[in-house]
């Protein structure tokens, strides 16, 4: 019998039982060698993918919030480009503490849940929200939120692993103290994501979603999965979405 490729994916790329783990304890976990990771394809597909999206705005003299921002690696290029604020959210304090070793005058908080009661109303001028997604439970009260908190003429920008993956049994994995962990997702759709946006009079400047191409054989080879790599070679992987609202002029 010819396997699914559902079953293939579950059998052959994540077949390892892995302990999971909920997005705090993990990355309190992971912030620990989180910045040293050469050869991580999806750091790499998300660095090219958002400098793409941020590159089709300007973000110079705005306040910018970045939702789940760890330790800040997009950080650098997005303080290039002048904004009169960058202010950090993340669940793991680990993770902010070391963007604050890097960044000693930032302005982070810890999420301590998707409300953000403690941010008054359009108080950013552009969210950026870079793999992270997923790891909201409650997703549309989270995006009800960030709008709350943007400005009327606000826009987001979101990149994520693509829902497909997860939905095939895809995880996010690291490795601590020489035990692999995974950290807990939640499968959104992508049409789930617009049409909750869309609700609040946002519109989709930018999307792509990113697939494996010959590009990314290096990647694969590097960890003897060849075969992975040729099963799943046009599969989306990851995905990128810019949105103004409505209002906000060209």
């Amino acid at each position: 019998m010819i396997p699914t490729v559902k079953n293939y994916i579950r059998k052959h790329l994540f077949s390892k039982p892995v302990t999971e783990k909920n997005s705090t304890e993990a990355y309190d976990l992971w912030s620990e060698n989180y910045d040293v990771q050469p050869g991580n394809l999806m750091l790499d597909l998300d660095e090219a993918l958002f400098t793409k999206l941020l590159d089709k705005t300007s973000v110079q003299n705005k306040l910018i919030a970045d939702i789940g921002c760890g330790t800040g690696r997009h950080w650098l290029k997005i303080l290039q480009m002048d904004p009169s604020g960058l202010t950090g959210f993340d669940v793991s304090q680990g993770m902010l503490n070391r963007l604050k070793k890097k960044f000693p005058d930032a302005i982070t908080h810890r999420i301590k849940d998707d409300l953000f009661a403690d941010i008054d109303d359009a108080s950013f001028d552009t969210i950026v929200s870079t793999l992270t997604v997923a790891h909201i439970e409650n997703l549309e009260q989270a995006l009800q939120a960030w709008c709350r908190i943007l400005k009327t003429t606000g826009e987001i920008i979101i990149t994520d692993f693509h829902p497909k993956m997860l939905a095939f049994g895809g995880k996010r994995t690291f490795r601590h103290n020489n035990v692999q962990l995974a950290v807990k997702n939640f499968v959104h759709h992508l049409n789930t994501i617009k049409e909750i946006l869309n609700q609040n009079d946002f519109r989709i400047v930018a999307e792509e979603e990113v697939c494996i191409d010959e590009t990314m054989k290096h990647y694969y080879t590097q960890q003897n999965a060849l075969p992975v790599y040729e099963q799943f070679k046009g599969f989306p992987v990851i995905y990128g979405i810019y949105l103004k609202r409505n209002n906000d002029p060209e």
